[in-house]
Parts: C-alpha cells; structure tokens; sequence
C-alpha cells in the first residue's frame, strides 16, 4: 500500500488550500483516515481524523477553518483548510488505517510529507 500526497504551496493569511491523499495498493478497506502536521521545531500533531463510519474530529486551532472529507471510489481523503494563518505553516501528513483483506489487521500507513506555508 501506498499513500500519495498532494497539494500544499504557498498561500496568503486568509488563503485555502485543499491537500489530497491517495492510497493505491493492495486495499480492502479504510478504517480510517487522519491528517498530522509538523511545524518547524514542534512536535508532529494529529489535525483531523475521519473513521469508516463519518466521525470526524479535528484540532481546537483548526475547527471550523479545516474540513477532512473522503471519496470512497479513489480511496482518497482530502483536507479542505480555509482562512489559513501563518501558525499553519507546516508539513501535512497523511495516514491511512487499512486492512488489505477481510478478516486481517488494519495497519496504519503514511504518506509523504506536503508543505504547507502561509505567508504574505
């Protein structure tokens, strides 16, 4: 399994920016789907989390600016991050929790990192 990610740049305060997150690979089903970020000197944190069956949860900082979706079909979760801030700028991670067959252990699987940097 492999997790692909896409879409961060540069943005102005009060930007949006989408990032997407592919799996290809050997799937059968996503447990679930989570965004990390890592600001420079900081510890990574987990952003947003979205299960199989629609619980969403999301950082204090970022409630109500960042919305995690999901498309079934292309086994994709995207970010939608609006009125992006300059305390944003990070690399965005994302990881995926997936069995590849009925019956087996989900694993949880990582994309590589994307940047993300607000600035004006």
């Amino acid at each position: 399994v492999q997790l692909q990610a896409s879409g961060g740049g540069l943005v102005q305060p009060g930007g949006s920016l989408t990032l997407s997150c592919a799996a290809s690979g050997n799937i059968f089903s996503i447990d679930a789907m989570y965004w990390h970020r890592q600001a420079p000197g900081k510890q990574r944190e987990l952003v947003a989390t979205l299960t199989k069956g629609g619980y969403t949860d999301y950082r204090d900082p970022v409630k109500a600016r960042f919305t995690i979706s999901r498309d079934n079909a292309k086994n994709t979760t995207y970010l939608q991050m609006n009125n992006l801030q300059p305390e944003d700028t990070a690399v965005y991670y994302c990881n995926q929790r997936i069995s590849s067959a009925y019956g087996k252990v989900a694993y949880d699987y990582w994309g590589n990192g994307t940047l993300v940097t607000v600035s004006s």
